[in-house]
């Protein structure tokens, strides 16, 4: 017997309602985030360990670790433009259990390269931000310059005579130097080295002028005199090197160049689970013994706001954005 179509209607939308029942919800359960983790979070880092990056990253999964009650593993994926961390944490979904680090040298690469692989502002989502550094302007220990200003004075007395040296061509270090050299308007020549250790003794030589690098790779050549610290990158007074002045105080007004570090997530991460995330930054970075092992390093502890790294970030891809496009840096 034909069944009446009011019933088949109804036999069909019951169907329909249990099929829908039993299929996996995509949204997100707000328990969940009250749980988090429920099994070891990474944190993907764009440079090899031992490294400052690397350094501060591992003291802080380490307090992680410690507050959330489940191990956060930090992964090493070394390469060019920081590719692989990026497409790495890609890669591990949007759950909250893959981060990453970026710093100041993912908006440099943003400029940088021709084909990044990965958006930093549109496939990620900002957590908090975990410290800045100044970069050191250093001669050597026995060079006639005892200031920056003297660098100037004989670069622009004798214009082309003079160098500087930095690590790899497209580091912040090097871009740095071609800041430096655009707004002091002075004609000193750039010289890449392939290692942090090559630089400092190319200084140390004379065969340079000035040495870009952060704090943490010279502090023992400068307590030991090898080094003699001409000025800090930042505009603000280094706690690191309180007598030094900043390259804007000495004598280049406008440069400022902060380097920092901070935790991302990629996009469509649980609100709940980055509101989580921040939260415990904001604690272990306000901890005495934390802002310590990071001072001992060089790294000045800082957390932030989701939307202030955000924001940190956006507007570095366009201020080296900018500084890579006049520079002429051929892209890479």
């Amino acid at each position: 017997m034909t069944r009446p179509r009011w019933m088949r209607f109804n036999r069909l939308a019951l169907v329909t309602m249990i099929v829908v029942a039993a299929a996996p919800t995509l949204t997100f359960d707000p328990a969940a985030a009250q749980s988090y983790p429920t099994r070891p979070v990474k944190i993907t880092v764009p440079f090899a360990a031992g490294g400052i990056a690397d350094i501060t990253t591992r003291i802080t999964a380490e307090r992680l670790s410690a507050k959330f009650g489940q191990q956060f593993v930090v992964e090493n994926m070394q390469s060019a433009g920081g590719i692989n961390a990026a497409r790495g944490a890609l890669s591990g979904g949007a759950d909250g259990y893959t981060l990453t680090l970026f710093t100041n040298g993912t908006a440099i690469s943003t400029g940088l390269f021709k084909n990044l692989r990965y958006d930093p502002v549109k496939e990620f989502t900002p957590i908090s931000g975990i410290g800045q550094f100044d970069f050191v302007f250093a001669t050597g220990g026995d060079s006639r310059f005892k200031t920056l200003g003297d660098v100037l004075k004989e670069s622009r007395g004798k214009p082309g005579s003079l160098n500087i040296g930095t690590v790899a061509i497209g580091s912040t270090q090097h871009l740095s130097a071609e800041l430096f050299r655009t707004l002091a308007n002075i004609d000193i020549r750039f010289i890449p080295y392939r290692t942090t250790g090559d630089v400092l003794l190319a200084a140390m030589r004379g065969d340079i002028a000035i040495a870009v690098d952060p704090y943490a790779t010279m502090k023992s050549n400068i307590e030991d005199g090898k080094l003699r610290a001409l000025a800090t990158s930042s505009i603000q007074t280094s706690p690191f090197l309180p007598n030094v002045p900043s390259v804007a105080a000495a004598g280049v007004p406008g440069f400022d160049v902060p380097s920092w570090n901070a935790l991302f997530a990629p996009v469509g991460t649980p609100p709940q689970i980055i509101e989580a995330i921040n939260k415990a930054m904001v604690e272990i970075l306000a901890d005495p013994d934390t802002k310590k092992r990071f001072f001992d390093v060089g790294i000045e502890a800082k957390s932030t706001t989701p939307t202030e790294i955000g924001a940190k970030l956006k507007s570095e891809i366009d201020r080296w954005t900018g500084i890579i496009e006049k520079a002429g840096i051929e892209k890479q």
